[in-house]
């Protein structure tokens, strides 16, 4: 058992004993609403979002964005689940700001081990082989953080299986002071039809 294995087991026995009555939570969430949000670990939307088991939706993934999956999420946390409102939240100092799709594509054909990331950039330190499958796949990096979040909601909003009635807000989350950062042109887009 690795070390972290083994803390993981703990803290959920710890957890489990305190568990009381959430096994009765509904599940549709309490709130009605779902968080598309980073699955950066200084992110907290349990926290930053006032949550607690049973109040929301929250889907994660790299730079919180708008990919074919999140939507899936999204469409099916409305219509099976009932939430009527929804948040894209990325967040300052996000590692997708970090490289490009070509980036991405080359460190993978060099190898598929844990690359570096130095002042001149990401270096890879595996040893080979790599893949060129990395090519076939958007990463959906991110260049500017306003403009990505707009950039999802949008997508978003005009998707056809998403329901206009669902209004959609966009923001940024500062790392640094822990503050949720309205980005007004994305909740303007984002507003119900």
């Amino acid at each position: 058992m690795t070390r972290v294995l083994d803390e993981v087991l703990t803290a959920n026995e710890a957890y489990a004993l305190g568990f009381g009555d959430k096994g009765a939570l509904a599940l549709p969430p309490a709130r009605r609403f779902a968080i598309l949000t980073c699955m950066d670990a200084r992110l907290d939307p349990a926290k930053f979002a006032g949550l607690k088991e049973g109040d929301a939706h929250v889907i994660r993934n790299a730079g919180g964005r708008a990919s074919d999956d999140a939507i899936r999420s999204l469409v099916i946390s409305h219509k099976l689940l009932g939430t009527n409102e929804w948040f894209v939240i990325h967040h300052t100092d996000c590692g997708m700001e970090t490289f490009t799709d070509e980036v991405m594509r080359s460190l993978l054909k060099n190898s598929l081990d844990t690359a570096k990331l130095e002042e001149d950039g990401w270096q890879d330190v595996g040893r080979g082989p790599g893949s060129a499958e990395g090519d076939f796949i958007d990463w959906l990096t991110i260049k500017n953080q306003s403009e990505s979040v707009t950039s999802d909601v949008r997508r978003i909003r005009s998707h056809p299986l998403v329901p206009d009635s669902v209004p959609i807000y966009g923001y940024v989350y500062d790392v640094k002071k822990g503050r949720l950062v309205e980005v007004p042109e994305a909740t303007r887009v984002g507003q119900p039809t």
